[in-house]
């Protein structure tokens, strides 16, 4: 989601400049994350020109895929977020402005897109639980170096490196 400063400076120079977009995300499923998967998110917003800052205010609309932290089904968790970003054209920013997250304008077209991604980063919950009731038949009991085991199987099932052991004790049972 790119814009020109000059095409906002046209538009913004009277009244803010609204905007409505859809924009792809996908990469987000890719990073290390618990966002399993991610439509398109719908950004709208206004700008505003207040001299040499450009300041957008926007609503980010859209919905993941997270994994339940019980059972690790799939949770689809819709998300709104109110974000504001400060852009200035002022080339003496000092380290005051940089922490209140003011971004310096580098060249003339400012990509929103890394701050969109961002913003859903941080709303990305702790965990989720799955409202089904059926949840845990619907978890997965294996999978890529791992099965699932319950208690009963794990008690019948013996350790091949105490097998051994096991003959051992036998021994011992039949000595006495």
């Amino acid at each position: 989601m790119k814009f020109t400063v000059g095409q906002i400076k046209k538009n913004a120079y009277n009244e803010p400049f609204e905007f409505d977009e859809w924009v792809d995300v996908s990469e987000l499923e890719k990073m290390n994350n618990d966002i399993r998967k991610i439509d398109p998110v719908n950004v709208y917003g206004t700008v505003f020109d207040e001299g040499d800052e450009i300041i957008f205010s926007c609503s980010i609309d859209g919905k993941m895929i997270l994994p339940c932290a019980r059972t690790l089904v799939d949770v689809p968790y819709p998300f709104e977020i109110k974000a504001t970003e400060v852009f200035s054209e002022s080339i003496y920013n000092n380290d005051e402005e940089l922490e209140d997250e003011i971004h310096p304008i580098d060249g003339e077209v400012l990509d929103l897109t890394p701050l969109i991604k961002e913003n859903i980063l941080l709303e990305v919950p702790y965990r989720v639980f799955s409202k089904d009731e059926n949840a845990t038949s619907q978890a997965p009991t294996e999978g890529e170096g791992w099965e699932l085991i319950s208690e009963d199987a794990n008690e019948k099932k013996i350790d091949p490196r105490f097998k051994k052991l096991e003959s051992l004790l036998n021994n011992e049972e039949k000595e006495k």
